[in-house]
């Protein structure tokens, strides 16, 4: 359904004068999605998880400067098809909550986008179908909390006929029953068929769900692996950075150290 190859984005910059330079924070990252599948993008702040995300979406800043290959259901994804499929075919769940207006009562929100006729009773089969009460969209986002908030976002952003829905760290700071909440809807999602794109730093969560995990650092895709190699001491993972990344989590007792080929490695 998505497919990414040698993507790379930089950035053009003024400096003294006309002097000008391009950052270049993304280079030869790749990913592939397939239709009913969840791909989780995990990496540290700054891996260039976001940038990917903007990058299919087309929500670039106009100083971008990017080249590679990004094919949508076997065609190139150009600037032009972008914009038609987003917010339809694409969907895009944000990270913060603050991409609701504050000012505006959020069943009108989500009606927003909607056919004018058809726009309130979609709206509530839409509450109904995240858990939101009828009078909840009376309600203005202050008056909701956070885990409510999550599933009004998710009732803006995901459109009947999606097939790509990219969720950008949807669990961050969320009570336990809200994040099972938001990850049963992901999985949904691609139980109905569409292709999941789950950024996100919390790798524990994702695998719940995921069936791939893409890792990313610094700007590249270190590794994609089947979700069930992240599992004992990671001896299944393909990189050494994944396997202490997931050695370093608490359930692995923060296991720093390892011995690989009779020789003891530290993560300095």
């Amino acid at each position: 359904m998505l497919k990414v190859e040698d993507l790379s984005i930089g950035f053009s910059q003024y400096l003294k004068g006309a002097q000008k330079r391009i950052i270049r924070p993304i280079a030869n990252m790749h990913v592939e999605i397939g239709e009913g599948e969840i791909v989780a993008v995990v990496g540290a702040s700054g891996s260039g998880k976001s940038l990917l995300a903007h990058a299919v979406l087309g929500i670039l800043p106009g100083n971008a400067i990017c080249s590679g290959t990004i094919l949508y259901r076997g065609e190139a994804l150009t600037e032009e098809r972008k914009k038609r499929l987003r917010g339809s075919e694409i969907s895009f769940i944000p990270q913060s909550v603050n991409y609701l207006d504050p000012l505006m009562r959020v069943g009108r929100q989500v009606q927003i986008g909607l056919d004018r006729k058809t726009a309130k009773k979609k709206q509530k089969e839409l509450f109904a179908q995240y858990g939101l009460q009828e009078r909840d969209g009376r309600l203005f986002p202050f008056e909701l909390s956070g885990g409510m908030l999550r599933r009004v976002l998710f009732a803006t952003s995901v459109r009947e006929g999606v097939k790509l829905v990219i969720a950008d760290e949807p669990t961050p700071g969320i009570h336990p029953q809200a994040l099972s909440e938001i990850l049963r809807q992901l999985k949904q999602f691609a139980i109905d068929g569409a292709g999941v794109m789950l950024i996100t730093h919390d790798i524990v969560s994702a695998l719940e769900i995921a069936d791939r995990v893409a890792v990313l650092r610094d700007g590249t895709t270190v590794e994609i692996s089947d979700a069930a190699a992240f599992n004992g001491s990671g001896e299944l993972l393909q990189s050494e950075y994944t396997r202490r990344l997931w050695r370093a989590l608490p359930q692995n007792d923060f296991d720093l150290e390892w011995k690989e080929r009779g020789v003891e490695r530290a993560w300095l």
